[in-house]
């Protein structure tokens, strides 16, 4: 069925009228005269059977309905604009991966690593976006995303990935203070989605922690790692997000790992992995090798 919708020269004058509240503006911006954008406008107006502005002599203003149908053109054109721009810097042999991912996951893993993909795969241009909670995969324009296992992703194809193992971690310089190493003296950090981690650590391991939920709160796990490095306590963080500072003595653990998985890395997907496109596959098993690796290193 043929789709009926108004010409793309209609909206485009339709948008900048309305952005500038006048036609005169409008031709000037288009590089048109006034009197090709008053046109443009009225037919889309005939299309949509809807007065959009009001006309006072030279004056002109949106009415209700050219309010709500400027902010949804606005809308549609910027997102057009910005797939026609992403589509502009693909190459003809190439492909493409949209990944939704969390933020402290792709700075303290994926990143450092992602190089690696790379030289496996250098006609694969992988795009990142920062994406805390879960969402419905299949209203937005992501491949796929890499979160956390989440009964918010029923329905959703999911595919686990690695489980985090939290380790106790702090700088060099707090723990010279603590000779002891005694936990139940030292500040604790925590991450506010998980107030009850040391809690949990503490009654797992049998170290002694009077008061587990005393300490400084952070939203998320990067800014417990900050912390950490900056000597203000002992973090409870995944062992994967810390790799390099403990490898290079910028934080320390002698304490005992936690070996309850807090939670579990996953990829969803809109569709089984066996039918997703060849990029989303090379990347999930790319992702699950170097995790595999990892381990086996550690």
């Amino acid at each position: 069925m043929r789709r009926k919708l108004p010409s793309n020269a209609s909206l485009i004058a339709f948008d900048a009228a309305a952005r500038h509240g006048s036609f005169s503006r409008a031709a000037d911006e288009l590089a048109l005269t006034e009197g090709a954008i008053s046109r443009q406008i009225a037919r889309l107006e005939s299309f949509l059977g809807v007065s959009l502005f009001e006309r006072t002599g030279n004056r002109v203003r949106l009415l209700p309905n050219g309010q709500r149908y400027a902010s949804q053109v606005a809308e549609i054109l910027d997102r057009l604009e910005r797939d026609s721009q992403f589509m502009m810097g693909q190459t003809n042999d190439g492909a493409s991966l949209n990944l939704a991912i969390i933020p402290t996951f792709a700075v303290r893993w994926l990143l450092p690593r992602l190089k690696t993909f790379k030289a496996l795969y250098p006609n694969i241009s992988v795009h990142l976006t920062e994406k805390l909670e879960p969402f419905v995969l299949s209203q937005s324009n992501f491949d796929a995303a890499i979160h956390y296992v989440h009964p918010a992703w029923a329905g959703m194809h999911t595919q686990e990935l690695f489980d985090e193992r939290l380790i106790p971690v702090c700088s060099p310089c707090l723990l010279q203070s603590y000779p002891s190493h005694d936990l139940n003296d030292m500040p604790l950090l925590h991450r506010r989605q998980n107030p009850n981690a040391w809690q949990l650590y503490a009654r797992e391991t049998g170290v002694l922690i009077a008061n587990p939920s005393v300490g400084s709160y952070y939203d998320l796990h990067s800014m417990t790692i900050e912390a950490a490095l900056a000597g203000l306590g002992v973090a409870l963080v995944p062992a994967v997000y810390v790799e390099r500072e403990l490898k290079n003595g910028l934080l320390l653990s002698p304490w005992k790992d936690s070996q309850t998985v807090i939670k579990t890395f996953c990829a969803v997907l809109p569709e089984p992995l066996g039918m997703s496109s060849k990029a989303v596959q090379c990347f999930i098993n790319w992702i699950k090798e170097e995790s595999q690796s990892n381990e086996k290193t550690s």
